[in-house]
């Protein structure tokens, strides 16, 4: 990623954006890599969180817990997580058989709340989900994956050099570097 990165100029970028699901080890790479980066959990994942307190406070597919959801979504989109956290930490405080789960959902909003100012984001045009980037992996994985395909190891290993080289538009480059290549 970091060699890629560099080819696109990164370096040169008036402001980069790294997005993640929330994992501290992604927020370590980062720091080390693109350090200058500001830094956004994606959108899809912190709401599969506030899903799941929802579902913890209220109970599955409750009236109520749809009614949580949608209440914290807006705060979550105008940069409030950490006041979710805080909720979700007195909720267990509460709830004693769920005060566990409750406390991990709590520490999921409140580690990252700096990372979860989405109105922030798109204000400033930048993307608040991953979902373009899982986009181009499933398109990736599809030329390998359908119906029916069985590769070789060392037929996939021949074959992945060249979709890369298509999907990141190097074909025409890995086409000039092959032609001088000695034959076989």
């Amino acid at each position: 990623m970091w060699a890629e990165t560099k080819r696109r100029h990164w370096t040169q970028a008036y402001e980069t954006i790294a997005l993640g699901d929330g994992a501290p080890w992604i927020w370590n790479v980062v720091a080390e890599h693109f350090y200058d980066s500001r830094q956004a959990v994606d959108w899809y994942h912190a709401t599969q969180h506030l899903a799941r307190a929802a579902q913890l406070l209220h109970g599955e597919g409750s009236a109520a817990a749809q009614r949580w959801y949608q209440h914290y979504e807006t705060a979550l989109f105008q940069g409030q997580a950490e006041r979710i956290g805080m909720q979700l930490s007195q909720a267990a405080q509460h709830k004693p058989r769920l005060a566990d789960d409750l406390r991990r959902e709590a520490g999921y909003f409140r580690k990252n709340w700096r990372r979860m100012q989405y109105m922030e984001l798109r204000e400033n045009r930048l993307p608040i989900g991953s979902g373009a980037v899982e986009s181009g992996c499933k398109q990736y994985r599809a030329r390998f994956t359908g119906s029916g395909m069985r590769w070789s190891r060392s037929g996939l290993e021949r074959l992945l050099p060249i979709r890369s080289a298509i999907m990141g538009d190097q074909f025409d480059l890995l086409w000039q570097a092959a032609r001088t290549l000695p034959p076989n």
